[in-house]
């Protein structure tokens, strides 16, 4: 366990030492007035306690990707750990950090905006699109598994539609109520569920010790099926939450609204992310000693499944059902928020009023129906959750990949350093590059040799490096212009020739 517990000592380190430096980078304005400030609406900009933004973005940002997540990315074996810790401290955190500040100084803009303000209106539309989509993808995915495991812990003799219909309306209502009035009161309960869940598994592997495999044991791909599932980039988009997500920059506009000072950030959208982070290795370290030692029991299993297996290992059914529930209200959490962001952000491109809620309600409605489409797909399949997952993956990490660009070049733009960003931007688009000519069962892997496939994400990944450069070097032109005529201007202000 001495490669667990150091992973954890090490996601703290980032937190205390790395979002200071970031922090730094990024620069405070502590003379700034907030949205919440400037404009409360009471409905989606509204002032609350740092503590209760705190554990509701904990909450938004969690959902069951850093539980079934990294369930899923513990198949390939102790690599999950050097992933949850690099990508939480240099990569995740960083990318929720500087996207949450820049919501801020904007106004509380959704993701999107914040795109096109830095990239142009064309990556701005496309961003909409994508955004959207994977927040669609979200609300699914996170109706399936609470569902699912409401039915196997809870009540096996129901229909699991029941579950689905009755948390699909909670959502609809969730959506479109204001942000303090349900939100705001109950989630910080929500939140300490899921953070006590936690620490009851970390306290079942401190007594029972098991043995939980060290870093040098299981480096290799140990996923079943390693043959068609290599560590890259599959790994890197099963752990998505858990190190990484393009998701949670969508859902930090949501706290930037009720925030009422900007030096709460970095505790406010660094923070959470770390919590993440220790989250996803308790489950992603005790799924490796089940997939190590008891591979009997995870034979079928998915992510869902396997948190009734671990559970049942270790607890009676009193703590089995107070895990369950924390995952289960991760899981509902993160689901209506979701489809909240995704309704706030075709109301600021239609420039529709939400004050009123008829018109929270008329976009709801069709979100929702798109959403219950995309939940019929994934229930009706035999492997409908694992491939809308990786899906909802791959499409969360491009947006991620995108974010992280889009970050990179409001640091030029600032004459910050760029290093920050620009590694793990290259990074990510090496994974979101080779993935759909890598993956053999979501992509074009089963028709072309892996080779070609990362040569094509090797490709991708010039290109857009190529992009970025030209990019800086058409806005130092734009800015040099920019200067000479403001000193041209002066001189002929002042008589000088």
């Amino acid at each position: 366990m001495i490669s667990f517990f150091t992973a954890i000592v090490l996601l703290l380190l980032g937190y205390a030492i790395y979002s200071r430096i970031i922090e730094r980078v990024v620069g405070l304005n502590t003379q700034r007035k907030t949205p919440a400030v400037k404009h409360p609406d009471g409905v989606d900009y509204v002032p609350m306690k740092p503590w209760r933004i705190f554990l509701i973005q904990f909450l938004n940002i969690a959902g069951v990707g850093p539980i079934c997540g990294a369930i899923m990315g513990a198949k390939f074996g102790t690599a999950s750990y050097l992933w949850i810790v690099l990508g939480c401290v240099f990569a995740g955190a960083v990318h929720d950090y500087i996207s949450g500040v820049l919501s801020i100084r904007k106004n509380g803009a959704s993701l999107p905006e914040i795109h096109g303000y830095y990239l142009g209106p064309r990556i701005r539309k496309a961003m909409i699109l994508i955004t959207i989509f994977l927040l669609l993808l979200t609300g699914a995915v996170f109706v399936n598994t609470p569902a699912t495991l409401i039915q196997n812990i809870y009540a096996p003799n129901s229909n699991i539609y029941l579950w689905v219909t009755l948390i699909f309306l909670y959502y609809l209502v969730a959506s479109v109520v204001p942000i303090d009035k349900l939100i705001g009161r109950i989630y910080p309960v929500f939140g300490f569920i899921l953070i006590t869940s936690a620490l009851l598994l970390l306290g079942a592997i401190i007594v029972e010790r098991p043995h939980i495999p060290e870093l040098w044991e299981a480096i290799s791909n140990q996923h079943p099926n390693a043959a068609s599932q290599p560590i890259f980039p599959m790994m890197f988009v099963s752990i998505a939450c858990g190190a990484i997500s393009g998701f949670h920059a969508t859902q930090s506009p949501l706290m930037a609204r009720c925030m009422t000072h900007e030096r709460q950030a970095r505790p406010i959208f660094y923070g959470p992310m770390i919590v993440e982070g220790i989250v996803a290795l308790i489950w992603a370290a005790i799924a490796a000693y089940f997939f190590h030692d008891h591979p009997e029991l995870c034979i079928g299993k998915d992510g869902p499944a396997m948190v009734g297996v671990i559970s049942n290992y270790w607890f009676g059914p009193a703590i089995v059902t107070f895990i369950t529930l924390g995952v289960i209200c991760a899981a509902i959490t993160s689901g209506d928020t979701a489809l909240r962001s995704a309704r706030l952000i075709v109301a600021d491109v239609i420039h529709y009023d939400q004050r009123p809620v008829k018109n929270r309600s008329v976009i709801a409605s069709a979100i929702f129906a798109i959403t219950a489409a995309l939940l019929v797909f994934s229930m009706a399949n035999k492997d409908g959750f694992e491939s809308i997952w990786h899906y909802f993956g791959w499409t969360n990490q491009l947006l991620a990949t995108i974010t992280l660009w889009t970050l990179t070049c409001y640091l030029y733009w600032k004459g910050r350093q760029q290093w920050f960003t620009i590694i793990p931007a290259l990074f990510m688009t090496m994974v979101t590059g080779s993935f759909l000519f890598v993956a053999e069962t979501e992509g074009l892997g089963r028709y072309i040799p892996r080779e070609i496939g990362y040569c094509i994400g090797a490709v991708i990944t010039t290109f857009v490096f190529f992009c970025y450069l030209r990019w800086t070097h058409v806005f130092k032109r734009r800015q040099d212009g920019f200067h000479s005529t403001k000193g041209v201007a002066k001189k002929r202000l002042t008589g000088d020739k």
